[in-house]
């Protein structure tokens, strides 16, 4: 392996993490992109060293690691236009009475703390675990103001849109500040629904905060090719922004042509849809192409499996993952292939 291999969380929450840290040992990882949920890293609890220590504990009692924190959630509440839908997925004490500036602020707020919460967790890593690669780091969402205006229909005029990268850059220049302040990097996963969703958008967000340092990008293909944005592109264009990597697969075409990219309001795994994310392997992504590029710019970071397919059985599926990053995560070389025939060196 030439690089650490863990998994996400997220679509484990339901599990407690003294239970999923085991499992994920047998399934072959390495350590735990840990999401900020109640069963695995609770922030209520956050400022208590005691409960960070034991989150390390039983991380390192199945000897896994860990390099990056998750709190997407929160971060997509940062910006997005707020509705019952985030109150589903949010906390109590962050939804508030659901006004939605309030919730904002509220959000806004969690995740300037989160910054702390990672840089204290991180400088309490057991010594008998190895060090990170990379600095200590965040991985989220932003949320947008603007993915309504997605189809531009009716007509959505070029300063509703920059009203939306400004509102961008109002709420998360405070927050990437206090990341700057703790030293910890904001991995922003582009993602529909995000001000940063393929090549383009991710470039104009970057310009818009003046290209802060501590934002960057969590890399995951999955969201690129259905869309047909050139993912290996992605890797070569912010070569010094991708702060940490998501291995997710995808399909596409492979629908019955009855619903599109957008995906015609029907559910995840319906054979009408256009496209579903897939276990490793079992999509259409070119993950050699992914690793040669990430080979290319030196990145050493963790290659965190993010496991999300509905037609397959999720440990069977995180399992085979894990083997198949393992056989192409090829290190790179450091000589010349052909510098063998160098008479010098005979």
């Amino acid at each position: 392996m030439a690089r650490p291999l863990t998994i996400f969380t997220g679509q484990w929450a339901d599990m407690k993490l003294e239970d999923l840290a085991p499992l994920a040992k047998n399934m072959g990882y390495e350590g735990l992109e840990i999401a900020l949920t109640a069963n695995h890293f609770d922030m209520t609890k956050a400022d208590d060293k005691d409960y960070l220590k034991s989150r390390w504990d039983i991380l390192a009692a199945n000897g896994l690691n860990c390099f990056a924190l998750s709190n997407h959630l929160v971060g997509q509440c940062v910006c997005d236009n707020i509705d019952s839908r985030h109150k589903a997925m949010m906390q109590d004490y962050i939804w508030g009475d659901g006004d939605p500036e309030g919730v904002r602020q509220r959000a806004a707020a969690e995740m300037v703390k989160t910054a702390s919460v990672c840089k204290t967790f991180m400088e309490m890593r057991p010594e008998t675990l190895a060090e990170s690669p990379i600095p200590p780091t965040v991985t989220g969402f932003t949320g947008s103001s603007i993915w309504q205006y997605l189809y531009s229909f009716p007509p959505a005029s070029k300063e509703m849109i920059e009203a939306g990268y400004e509102d961008f850059a109002k709420r998360w220049k405070p927050i990437l500040d206090a990341f700057d302040e703790q030293g910890v990097n904001f991995a922003l996963e582009v993602h529909p629904t995000e001000i940063a969703f393929d090549i383009a958008s991710a470039e104009r967000a970057l310009k818009t905060i003046g290209g802060h340092k501590r934002f960057g990008f969590n890399y995951d293909p999955s969201h690129f090719g259905y869309q047909g944005v050139n993912y290996v592109k992605f890797i070569r264009k912010f070569s010094d922004r991708i702060f940490h990597v998501h291995m997710k697969d995808v399909w596409w075409g492979h629908g019955n042509g009855e619903a599109g990219v957008f995906g015609g309001h029907t559910e995840f795994c319906d054979p009408r849809r256009y496209w579903d994310f897939r276990s490793i392997g079992h999509g259409d992504i070119n993950f050699e192409e992914i690793i040669v590029a990430l080979n290319d710019i030196g990145y050493n970071g963790p290659l965190s499996v993010e496991w999300e397919d509905g037609r397959m059985d999720r440990v069977h599926g995180a399992t085979e993952s894990a083997g198949r990053v393992r056989a192409f995560d090829f290190p790179r070389s450091d000589i010349a292939f052909d510098s063998a025939f160098d008479t010098s060196n005979q």
